[in-house]
């Protein structure tokens, strides 16, 4: 049971995006797309979590269609924070994380649904803030209260079936402090209930915290598989039109070093 692609392509007019793409996100890994700026990351990742529906192949979650799952059903297992949210009316901190809850309620949270949300902005150190206005903060704080709205969203582990999280270059406007916090969440959430796909630029921290790596170019898949599997000095090469070389950090893992 997992987040299943086949053959997917993607054309908008006559530019194809999207070339026959077959992958699988299975649960208890933590999975990072890489690739250049215009290989299709964000247009795949927006197909799989169902934004977009114009689309030749198969989305499967848990061997069912996307197009067969409803809509509310859907938002309720699966959480997007993509790439800039935007809101362009004054909200508390506190509401905007709420938002996250809205699949799991008719017109007024419940008691559950508050403290969910209490309990993620707690876990990511905007409690302090929860009565700010949203449109004052910091792009780096806006980011730590979007990612507690994804979370809230599917906060419980659900008793049947999966729940899955999907980041898109999540890591803009963070410092390095909290891009570490950030992906170390996503960790810490992962579970054999969920799966977690995230779109990244940077190649050491996919590797630091990615379980399996998935590689594309020019809206291809080039390789995917289990970071220690299939990372090699030519692939990166291959992939991003660099020279690089792959040696051992102290902390075991590899560490990509460009020329």
């Amino acid at each position: 049971m997992m987040l299943k692609l086949n053959n997917i392509s993607f054309s908008v007019g006559r530019k194809t995006i999207l070339h026959d793409i077959s992958v699988s996100f299975e649960p208890g890994k933590v999975h990072m797309i890489l690739g250049p700026n215009g290989s299709g990351k964000s247009s795949l990742l927006k197909i799989f979590s169902g934004e977009t529906k114009t689309f030749s192949g198969e989305v499967l979650y848990d061997n069912i269609k996307i197009e067969s799952i409803p809509t509310l059903d859907l938002a309720k297992k699966r959480a997007v924070l993509s790439q800039q949210p935007h809101l362009q009316f004054p909200l508390r901190v506190d509401e905007v994380v709420m938002m996250g809850r809205y699949p799991h309620f008719n017109l007024q949270p419940t008691s559950q649904d508050r403290l969910i949300c209490h309990e993620v902005m707690k876990l990511l150190g905007i409690d302090d803030m929860s009565e700010r206005d949203y449109l004052t903060l910091s792009g780096g704080e806006k980011q730590r209260v979007q990612y507690a709205r994804v979370l809230a969203q599917i906060w419980n582990t659900p008793s049947e079936g999966f729940r899955y999280l999907f980041l898109d270059e999540p890591l803009n406007s963070l410092d390095i402090k909290y891009q570490q916090e950030f992906l170390q969440l996503a960790r810490s959430f992962m579970d054999e209930k969920t799966v977690v796909v995230i779109i990244i630029h940077d190649i050491n921290l996919a590797i630091r915290f990615g379980d399996a790596l998935h590689f594309m170019k020019n809206g291809r898949l080039i390789s995917s598989g289990k970071t220690g599997d299939i990372l090699s000095s030519e692939l990166i090469d291959h992939v991003f039109d660099i020279r690089s070389q792959i040696i051992n950090a102290p902390s075991g893992k590899p560490l990509v070093m460009y020329e």
